[in-house]
């Protein structure tokens, strides 16, 4: 199976790295962009949309790209308070009233940004079919208590991310979140990118591959461990994605489906300075915001030293080494998707894929794609 798509030359590096693990079935489908200054300098893709090897990844070939999803629902917030119908550091009981329930009523949008709310799942029992009613979803939320002191530390919001901020978002805009993506974000920008998915886009969908068992059985951990409420309520079903139910639902946290070209394309806005192709999104002292640390340590979730902005995270070495240091935000998904905005370098990478490797935040394989960039960018 061949890789497609152009790559400029100083990026043979990388080429030859996505080429081999097609090769080698390490990928079984997948795409890659580099954007540098608004000018893509890498768009490939390349291997297959099946586990059974039947139909290509063509260039208009989507995929769920998990949490990757939560860089444009962050983008979508950070919208609204570029137009100021929304302020970070405001109580989110401000624009949800209910949510200030239970000792929420100090919690900042700020905290939700950054996973620093203490809200970072939903309190079991909590269904599947708890997550696909949005309405039912948010009135959990609202009803909780904070499961930590609100601002204090961070605690990944994994499953709930979007829940929490697309209430916000459908509160003040009128809007649920995957209209105001499509309306406000998508749109605009010509960019191949969709949270859910509508049906007619079905056929051109490549199916995930759930990636290898977690060492550990999440249901052996404590009832009130934190990594079990957040990951396993309701537990973490790769599969899911495939099927309907999933994709006609609004994840913000998890869902969305596209590409590594329209992750790029919506995501380089950030280091091009809010603006692509003459489309404004942002303002510079909005951009800002996303590098204002809120928390820097050990996350209550997932167990490893974590930094969060606003809306972002931010270059942690231990945990993220491939990603230097510097005006860097970051997120990527479970199973290695990942997008990364460099403002020091105007330069946006994305990188998605059907077939998932073990983690919850990257992958060696995203590892090997970013050092490759960066041995070019910084030599």
């Amino acid at each position: 199976m061949t890789v497609s798509g152009q790559c400029s030359p100083e990026f043979d590096d990388l080429r030859t790295e996505f080429e081999k693990n097609i090769a080698s079935g390490e990928e079984l489908g997948a795409s890659v962009v580099v954007d540098i200054d608004g000018e893509v300098v890498v768009d490939l893709w390349g291997g297959f949309s099946d586990s059974e090897r039947t139909r290509p990844w063509e260039a208009d070939t989507i995929t769920n790209v998990w949490s990757s999803t939560k860089t444009v629902t962050s983008l979508a917030v950070l919208m609204l308070v570029d137009r100021h119908q929304l302020d970070v550091r405001a109580p989110v009981a401000e624009y949800w009233p209910e949510f200030g329930a239970n000792g929420k009523d100090r919690i900042e949008l700020r905290h939700l940004l950054s996973h620093t709310s203490g809200v970072a799942g939903w309190e079991p029992p909590f269904t599947m079919d708890n997550l696909y009613d949005w309405d039912s979803a948010s009135s959990h939320l609202a009803a909780q208590k904070p499961w930590w002191e609100p601002g204090r530390s961070s605690g990944y919001h994994a499953q709930n991310y979007g829940q929490l901020l697309g209430e916000v978002v459908r509160r003040v805009s009128g809007k649920s979140l995957a209209q105001f993506v499509a309306d406000e974000i998508a749109g605009p920008l010509d960019a191949d990118f969709q949270i859910g998915a509508h049906e007619l886009d079905w056929p051109r969908i490549a199916d995930v591959v759930p990636p290898p068992p977690l060492p550990f059985d999440l249901t052996a951990l404590p009832e009130g461990n934190l990594m079990r409420k957040a990951l396993g309520s309701p537990p973490l079903d790769a599969a899911a994605a495939n099927t309907a139910s999933w994709r006609r639902a609004d994840l913000g946290a998890y869902n969305g489906h596209g590409n590594a070209r329209s992750l790029a394309r919506i995501m380089s806005v950030i280091p091009c300075g809010g603006s692509v192709d003459g489309v404004k999104l942002l303002s510079p002292a909005t951009i800002e915001l996303i590098f204002e640390e809120q928390s820097n340590g050990r996350d209550r979730v997932l167990g490893v030293p974590l930094r969060f902005g606003i809306g972002y995270g931010l270059p942690e070495p231990q945990t993220v080494p491939a990603i230097p240091d510097g005006r860097i935000c970051f997120w990527g998904g479970w199973g290695g998707s990942m997008v990364v905005m460099d403002l020091d370098r105007r330069m946006t990478i994305t990188y998605m894929m059907n077939k998932m490797g073990l983690g919850l935040l990257g992958s060696p394989r995203s590892e090997a794609y970013l050092r490759a960039v960066y041995q070019v960018i910084d030599a």
